[in-house]
């Protein structure tokens, strides 16, 4: 492996370190609702999340709200310190498509439709807006 490639790894490897993240799978609800609470979520701050996600009527709510208090838990168990001290955001909220439960419903005339219940993956990433970021420096040596 080549200095370059080795030392963008370790800068990677370091931001991973600053970060935590929580994930739930095969969850029962649909992705596109899940996707409408995730983005009204992502790049705010923890508490306003869960202020927001407390007071949302949505189902998919009560989920996302269970996943966020996980990756807070994480947060503590990972770096000994308290979640009021270190100014945590949302700093990524992913939603993917799991598996599909397919069904059929008998219809009129001897026909049968579709039904697709679907389900989905979530994962948060919770950073702190404390720690300075990790910047990949590149000097004019490591060009040539």
């Amino acid at each position: 492996m080549g200095q370059r490639k080795r030392l963008a790894a370790e800068a990677r490897k370091e931001a991973r370190k600053q970060n935590c993240i929580a994930r739930a799978t095969n969850v029962p609800t649909s992705p596109r609702k899940m996707r409408l609470l995730a983005d009204v979520i992502r790049g705010k701050d923890v508490f306003e999340a869960l202020n927001i996600l407390t007071f949302s009527t949505k189902h998919a709510s009560k989920t996302l709200e269970k996943l966020l208090n996980t990756a807070l838990k994480n947060w503590e168990q990972k770096f000994d310190s308290k979640v009021e001290d270190s100014e945590l955001f949302v700093k990524e909220v992913k939603v993917d498509s799991a598996r599909i439960l397919k069904r059929f419903q008998p219809a009129p005339q001897g026909r049968a439709y579709r039904i697709r219940k679907r389900s989905n993956h979530i994962s948060i990433q919770l950073a702190s807006r404390l720690q300075p970021e990790v910047v990949e420096e590149t000097t004019e040596a490591e060009n040539n």
